[in-house]
C-alpha cells in the first residue's frame, strides 16, 4: 500500500497494491495495520456507496460539523471522478485551498479526507459507483454545503463533451459560498 502526501498535508492519497495473473487482479483496500504505521488512526463506523448514472453529477461539497464530523475514506469501484476536498479549517494556513485528485476503478486509488475539509466529487464517466468510509455517522442536524463553483475556491472542474453544466442535487444547486458559511471548523 503506498501512502502519499498530497499538496495539503492532512489530505492522503493512497494507493493498495493489486496483485494479477491470468484471471484478474486481487487487492487489500484497506489494512488498519499499514494506515496505524503511517500514522492514520480512524476509527471507521460506517460504509457508504454512491451510484451515479449521468456523465458529469457533482456531488458537493458537503462536510458535517463538530460532534458529528467525518473522515472519509474514498474509493470508487467503477468508473472515474474529480475527488475534492477543500480545507474549512478557520485556523488552518491553507484555510480555503483544495486537492483535487482523479480516482478510478481501473487505478484503485482512494483519497482520505479529513473531518475539517469539505468533500464532493465530479463523476468523469456515465457510469460511476463510489465507495466510502467514514468516522461518524450521517446527522442530517449538523450536515453543511459549500457551493460548488464558488469563485473563491477556484476548483478547476473539468470541461466535459457534452455537459452543459453539471447534474447537481437541489440542495448543491442553492449551497452558500464559503464567505457566507458561519458554521466552519
Amino acid at each position: 500500500m503506498e501512502i502519499l502526501p498530497t499538496e495539503l498535508a492532512d489530505v492522503i492519497e493512497i494507493v493498495p497494491k493489486r496483485f494479477g495473473d491470468d484471471r484478474g487482479w486481487f487487492s487489500e483496500v484497506f489494512k488498519r495495520n499499514e494506515l496505524v504505521a503511517a500514522g492514520i488512526e480512524i476509527d471507521w463506523v460506517q460504509d457508504n456507496e454512491s451510484f451515479s448514472t449521468t456523465l458529469g453529477t457533482l456531488r458537493g461539497l458537503h462536510y458535517q460539523l463538530p460532534p458529528a464530523a467525518q473522515d472519509k475514506l474514498v474509493r470508487v469501484l467503477s468508473g472515474s471522478i474529480l475527488d475534492v476536498a477543500v480545507d474549512i479549517r478557520r485556523d488552518s494556513p491553507t484555510f480555503g485551498q483544495h486537492v483535487p485528485r482523479t480516482l478510478s476503478s481501473e487505478r484503485g486509488n482512494q483519497l482520505l479526507v479529513p473531518a475539517g475539509f469539505a468533500h464532493g466529487f465530479y463523476t468523469l464517466e456515465p457510469i460511476v459507483h463510489v465507495a466510502y468510509k467514514v468516522s461518524a455517522p450521517y446527522a442530517p442536524e449538523t450536515e453543511r454545503a459549500i457551493r460548488w463553483n464558488d469563485p473563491e475556491l477556484g476548483i478547476d472542474w473539468p470541461a466535459l463533451d457534452g455537459v452543459d453544466a453539471p447534474l447537481l442535487s437541489g440542495k448543491d444547486a442553492v449551497a452558500p459560498l464559503l464567505a457566507d458559511q458561519p458554521d466552519l471548523f
